[in-house]
């Protein structure tokens, strides 16, 4: 059984329980077990108020919203619940940001404000020339971004994309508009990239790493937030092999996708391939936070031992 059909079956038993909510709501056109019918419901509770709150001030569209309601889909699986859910309780906890960034990198000491707190969901700023941007769509982004303060007084920005249940096949996502836009870009000397034919990144999930690749690049050269800096974090369980072990791109070699991709970067120790407990394993902390995440997202969620 896939990883995603595994999850469904474990939430779908522990919804009643665990969202006092019987499912049933629409996604695709149809009533879901697993999609909630209150949609607000699938934010944890104790960040719930601040996240929606968040979204709607700074205009970021959720995953599958209509437009109206301003609010995340209900879908159990979603992987950007699933990212604001383990980071938003984050936002104004200085010690608990500063620890998992020194974990991702020794040099940090001290985690920074990056909008009006230690994490910021959905970028603000668009570098990449793309038709529109609108915080959330139609434009390169990442699920969240951190900052933090080295020992030698430099910002470093930490990109971080989160995965959870997907996977991907093969698609040539090449199309002659989005060529004008990232080609140049992937093939500049002074890039992030090795020599490479551009047409080997249009595949997903690398399209996406191509493209925030690029984003982070330009980032730090245009010192964003002061950030000279940056280093690309991607979260999935290590439940999820068949996004891991899935090399989509005919032109990319590696055991998995995480050293097919450092194979194309001038820098590999940009990109940081971790596990949601991982990342959140320097908090050891049993608070109510920790203990929902184990309950919602199980092993992958597991506290460190």
């Amino acid at each position: 059984m896939r990883y995603r059909d595994r999850e469904k079956t474990r939430i779908i038993k522990l919804r009643d329980a665990l969202f006092s909510d019987p499912g049933g709501g629409i996604f695709a056109k149809a009533p879901r077990e697993f999609v909630l019918l209150d949609r607000s419901l699938n934010l944890y509770e104790g960040a719930r108020a601040g996240a929606l709150d968040y979204f709607q001030r700074n205009d970021i569209s959720w995953w599958k919203d209509d437009g109206q309601l301003q609010l995340p889909t209900g879908h159990l699986l979603s992987s950007q619940v699933a990212c604001v859910n383990h980071l938003f309780p984050l936002r104004n906890n200085a010690a608990a940001a500063t620890a998992l960034l020194h974990a991702l990198d020794p040099e940090i000491e001290a985690a920074e404000i990056v909008d009006d707190g230690f994490v910021e969901f959905i970028g603000e700023r668009q570098y990449l020339k793309e038709r529109s941007f609108t915080r959330g769509v139609h434009c390169t982004s990442v699920d969240a971004a951190m900052i933090g303060r080295r020992k030698d007084g430099t910002r470093c920005l930490f990109l971080i994309e989160w995965k959870y249940t997907e996977e991907y096949r093969q698609k040539d996502c090449y199309i002659d508009q989005r060529a004008k836009v990232y080609d140049d870009l992937i093939e500049a000397e002074d890039g992030p990239f090795h020599e490479i034919a551009p047409s080997a990144f249009y595949y997903e999930p690398f399209y996406q790493l191509m493209r925030q690749t690029l984003l982070g690049h330009e980032l730090a050269r245009n010192k964003d937030h002061g950030c000279t800096a940056w280093l690309h974090v991607h979260v999935c369980p290590a439940e999820n092999t068949e996004f891991h072990n899935r090399i989509t791109a005919p032109d990319l070699r590696g055991a998995n996708v995480a050293e097919a991709w450092r194979k194309v970067l001038k820098d590999p120790a940009l990109f940081i391939s971790t596990t949601p407990e991982t990342l959140l394993a320097p908090l050891g902390v049993a608070d109510p936070w920790l203990q929902y995440l184990r309950a919602r997202y199980g092993a992958a969620a597991e506290a460190p031992h």
